[in-house]
């Protein structure tokens, strides 16, 4: 019909001495007209039926109430874009109790609790060869690019497969996962055992490093990013507001009590090339972990992976897993609402919609599937509650610890009882209980009825009640849901909400140990990702589910999470 309708034409031109080229250039611009289906823009803006990239974001410590706070200060290209033209998950929340980074990272890769992924801690302590264990720990490897003891370590802890794992496998490998952080434990855990590469920054160097258990050396673009000596621009500028100090009005005055601040400086500004100056001409680079460059030196080394990896470019579906870290690191020297918080997510707000646009212009929005969240939350400084009579207090573990080892040698004579304590766990001494011919279920429940009596502590379960009983809800649910008999302790506690632990030692700041919640934003935006809120109760743990569901392929292993129905089409 169409070859019709251009011979016809053809004959027109020539009666009417038309340019018979103008006559075709004519009709498709009318076929574009009435037929847009065909236009080859049209086509480009269709998603394909699986997402040629997967980019997940994690951004530490960050509370779901940061979104809502700041939202009215926030570009119209980052957060908020992500929010309004996408899935906005208002509500959701980690079900386990002990919400560590470790834990957080390995439960949105594996869809999995720590009960079946085992990553109960960031630490916890092997009973068979009496020593204490880092969740990323692995003896075998060795440092690749970066300092000598930051290399022994890979996901080999991790008890599941992740998302990236099922990706990989069933693609034969094709497909590549590409983990980027400053923190080693998001670039490890989230990007999973069959990783292309796994990228960290070594605070000493501030270059890119990574780890035996990837490879043998550098890949020639990350060698050529580390000369680029981003490091030293971030570090020879002044840390400024972005906006006029008397407009952060959503935080804290800029000088409060409840700050220990960069070399004990609270207040802006900072500057950063006086405070990371060292003896000669050293300088201090792990002072990039506590300002906002910190996250766009990670920007930055993500969009190089991408473009020299080729992500989302070779026809199957390639994953990147890009971790924000200096929120968490700047918590520790700064309360949870200061200005320098603030300050740092308006940042952070900027490189995030520049990472869109590159992933819009380099592989298209429609190819690109998106997803922000944290692996917990961070807890609002007890301090700061207490001052305005909200109930609230700090766990002195230690002291508590002193006095429960007192009260055991009264009890069962003098001995080493507990053995390990940390992120509210109990490690007995197994073997000296059955040397004296105790019932370790009996000295479990001395120790929760003695420890129930502290301040601040609101439960104490023992480990044998958590392995005869499944509870459904509560309190009680989310300790079981943290429990993993390897690896975790015999008497586990629950504070009393408002409260959070510390060692109560002199110097640093007090609230920097373990300082954690659950509720956490999540954000799908991209690809086929429809624009809607989602107001009912979900889980990061459902992130790896729902990308299953989306790439028709079976979940990782053990994973408990479920499909967030209304996601896409």
């Amino acid at each position: 019909m169409i070859a019709g309708l251009l011979n016809r034409n053809q004959m027109i031109a020539g009666s009417l001495k038309v340019p018979y080229l103008r006559l075709v250039l004519l009709m498709l611009l009318m076929l574009r007209m009435f037929l847009p289906g065909i236009s080859p823009l049209s086509a480009q803006l269709i998603p394909p039926q699986k997402p040629k990239l997967i980019v997940g974001i994690t951004v530490s410590g960050m509370q779901y109430d940061y979104l809502s706070v700041y939202w009215d200060k926030f570009g119209e290209d980052g957060f908020k874009k992500m929010a309004t033209s996408g899935t906005n998950c208002k509500n959701a929340r980690y079900n386990y109790l002990i919400t560590e980074p470790s834990v957080g990272f390995a439960t949105i890769a594996t869809g999995a609790r720590p009960s079946e992924h085992g990553i109960v801690s960031d630490f916890w302590y092997k009973r068979l060869s009496n020593e204490i264990i880092y969740s990323l720990q692995d003896k075998k490897q060795k440092a690749v690019g970066g300092s000598y003891d930051l290399g022994a370590y890979s996901p080999s802890l991790l008890q599941s497969r992740t998302i990236s794992d099922e990706i990989r496998i069933k693609s034969r490998f094709r497909s590549r996962s590409i983990g980027i952080s400053m923190d080693p434990q998001a670039a490890i855990l989230m990007a999973g055992h069959t990783a292309t590469g796994a990228y960290w920054m070594d605070p000493v160097t501030a270059t890119w490093m990574t780890s035996t258990y990837y490879m043998d050396s550098l890949p020639g673009w990350v060698n050529v990013f580390n000369e680029k000596n981003y490091k030293d621009l971030y570090l020879e500028r002044t840390w400024e507001t972005l906006l006029p100090i008397a407009e952060y009005q959503e935080s804290m005055l800029d000088n409060n009590p409840y700050e220990t601040g960069i070399n004990g400086q609270i207040t802006f500004p900072y500057d950063l090339e006086r405070i990371s100056a060292m003896n000669g001409d050293k300088r201090d680079y792990s002072l990039l972990l506590t300002t906002p460059w910190g996250n766009t030196y990670t920007k930055d080394m993500a969009i190089a992976a991408i473009i020299n990896e080729e992500l989302g470019q070779r026809g199957v579906t390639d994953i990147i897993h890009i971790g924000f870290n200096a929120t968490s690191y700047l918590a520790e020297k700064y309360s949870t609402w200061s200005v320098e918080m603030e300050d740092t997510y308006l940042r952070l707000d900027k490189d995030i919609a520049h990472l869109l646009e590159f992933l819009d212009d380099q592989i298209g929005m429609e190819n690109v599937l998106v997803y922000v969240t944290a692996e917990n939350a961070l807890a609002v400084d007890p301090r700061y509650l207490s001052d305005f009579r909200i109930p609230s207090g700090f766990f002195n573990y230690r002291t508590s610890i002193s006095l429960l080892k007192s009260y055991l040698n009264a009890i069962y004579g003098r001995g080493e009882w507990v053995t390990f304590y940390y992120a509210q766990q109990i490690y007995l001494n197994h073997q000296l209980i059955e040397d004296s011919k105790l019932s370790l279920e009996e000295v479990q429940d001395r120790v929760a009825r003695f420890m129930v009596q502290m301040g601040g502590v609101s439960n104490a379960v023992q480990s044998y009640v958590l392995q005869r009983n499944n509870f459904t809800d509560g309190v009680l649910q989310r300790i079981q849901n943290s429990y993993f008999q390897k690896r975790s302790g015999d008497v586990i506690l629950y504070l009393t909400p408002g409260w959070v632990e510390h060692s109560n030692l002199s110097g640093g700041s007090a609230f920097a140990e373990f300082k954690y919640g659950p509720h956490v934003p999540l954000i799908f935006y991209g690809w086929k990702i429809n624009r809607v809120s989602i107001p009912y109760k979900v889980s990061p743990s459902d992130i790896a589910v729902s990308i299953a569901s989306f790439m028709e392929i079976s979940m990782p292993d053990n994973a408990t999470g479920h499909v967030i129905p209304g996601l896409a089409d």
